[in-house]
């Protein structure tokens, strides 16, 4: 395998060839723009299962949230903007940060947006965590997302993942229900899960 096809969006520096997109979408029913590229994921559209962890999902004004492998931004920003969050987005790849970057200020919402390879470079404790995980990054890379967030949680804090059912939908909810003890399956369509586990 050839090491530029080896350059996913789960990479930190995607070697793929500039292609910016404007995308205009509606978000929890809110008009949201953003700019994306080529070595990122889902560049020409809103990826469907971030939709659905979007609609399941409301959290309170002001609660703290983490977004882990955050892309371009569509959900962590979408989320403080609409719902009021105190917004922080992670990812590993510079390309997809820079981009969430200036979809921030696109969309007028103010979020700490930085590098870290799953939680590597996390401090703090959050009240909400939530993931569309990069899925072809493997499953030790989906379950680390699961049993890192435990430790970054506060009392009562929430893990909610979106995974579709034939890419291992079982094996997250199994997992999440090792780490924290419960695991439920909070909605689900066309194939994708929103799972969530709350810290006791």
């Amino acid at each position: 395998m050839s090491e530029k096809f080896q350059k996913m969006y789960y990479d930190e520096n995607p070697d793929a060839a500039h292609d910016l997109h404007e995308l205009e979408t509606v978000l929890l029913g809110q008009k949201m723009t953003f700019t994306t590229d080529a070595g990122v994921f889902s560049k020409k559209a809103i990826d469907f299962g971030s939709q659905v962890l979007l609609n399941a999902v409301h959290f309170p004004e002001n609660s703290t949230l983490l977004d882990v492998g955050c892309g371009y931004g569509p959900m962590g920003l979408s989320l403080a903007k609409v719902q009021g969050v105190t917004a922080t987005l992670i990812d590993v790849n510079l390309r997809a940060l820079a981009l969430a970057e200036k979809n921030a200020i696109k969309n007028g919402v103010t979020a700490d947006i930085f590098q870290s390879n799953l939680y590597t470079n996390i401090s703090g404790l959050f009240d909400h965590i939530v993931s569309n995980p990069p899925i072809r990054a493997g499953k030790d890379v989906v379950h680390g997302v699961i049993s890192g967030a435990y430790e970054h949680l506060r009392e009562q804090g929430t893990l909610t993942i979106v995974i579709q059912k034939k890419q291992g939908a079982p094996s997250a909810k199994k997992k999440m229900t090792e780490v924290f003890g419960n695991c439920e399956v909070i909605s689900k369509e066309k194939g994708y899960f929103i799972l969530q586990s709350v810290k006791f």
